[in-house]
C-alpha cells in the first residue's frame, strides 16, 4: 500500500519507511506521485491536531491514505514552549541555527538542573473513508549548553538524551530506538497493522 507523507523533510520520510518496511507499506510525498501538496497553516493548539490538519489536506488532495507528524520540544523552563510553535520560534523563514541560538540565549541562566525538556511527536494518518490512526511519543532529556554533533535536524544538536549525547550525535538505529518520532512511529506502526488487517478483511468479504 502507499502512503502520501505530507511532509517535505526527506530526513522525516526516511524515518518512516525505515519503520513501516515490515507492514509493506510504500510512504510516498506528493512529488513523487506528481501532485505537489498545498501548505497547510497549522492552526491546531497541540502536535495531535496539526498532524490531522495536515494528514486531512493531503488525504483530500489526493484521495490517497496520507499520513503527517507535528512536533517540537517543550522545555520545562520556558513553560513548555517552544512546543507547537517550535518550527516558528524565532520567525517565519528562520534556519535550525536561528533556532537553536535562540533556544540558548533563552536558556543561558538556567541551571543545569533545570534544563529539563522533551520532544514531543504525534503521527496521525487519514484514510479516504475518514478513518484516522493517531499515535502520541515523547523523549525525555535536557538542553545542553552548545551544539554538539552533526547528525539530525531541528533542535536535535541540543538536544541531550540520557548517556549525555545529544540527537545529532547518535546513528539512525539508535535515534530510532529512543526518539520522541521513533516511539510514535512504533506506535503508530502496530494501531496501523491492526486496521489495514481489518480493511483487507472487509475487503475480502465485499469480493466473495
Amino acid at each position: 500500500m502507499r502512503l502520501i507523507v505530507a511532509t517535505h523533510n526527506r530526513k522525516k520520510l526516511a524515518e518512516l519507511e525505515r519503520i513501516l518496511a515490515p507492514l509493506g507499506v510504500e510512504p510516498v510525498t506528493g512529488e513523487d506521485i506528481g501532485i505537489p501538496l498545498d501548505e497547510v497553516e497549522e492552526t491546531g493548539t497541540t502536535f495531535e491536531e496539526n498532524a490531522f490538519l495536515k494528514a486531512d489536506a493531503a488525504c483530500r488532495q489526493t484521495g490517497m491514505p496520507a499520513v503527517a507528524d507535528d512536533s517540537g520540544l517543550m522545555v520545562d523552563a520556558l513553560d513548555g514552549r517552544p512546543g507547537v510553535y517550535s518550527a516558528r520560534y524565532a520567525g517565519e523563514g528562520a534556519s535550525d541555527a536561528d533556532r537553536i541560538r535562540k533556544l540558548l540565549g533563552e536558556m543561558e541562566t538556567v541551571p543545569e538542573k533545570q534544563r529539563t525538556a522533551r520532544f514531543v511527536s504525534a503521527v496521525c494518518c487519514v484514510f479516504p473513508d475518514g478513518s484516522t490512526v493517531t499515535a502520541r511519543g515523547e523523549c525525555p532529556g535536557r538542553i545542553g549548553r552548545e551544539p554538539k554533533g552533526d547528525g539530525g535536524f531541528g533542535y536535535d544538536p541540543v538536544f541531550l538524551v540520557e548517556d549525555g549525547r545529544s540527537y545529532a550525535q547518535l546513528s539512525a538505529e539508535e535515534k530510532d530506538a529512543v526518539s520522541h518520532r521513533g516511539r510514535a512511529l512504533r506506535l503508530f506502526s502496530q494501531k496501523l497493522e491492526t486496521v489495514l488487517s481489518g480493511k483487507r478483511k472487509e475487503d475480502s468479504h465485499a469480493d466473495q
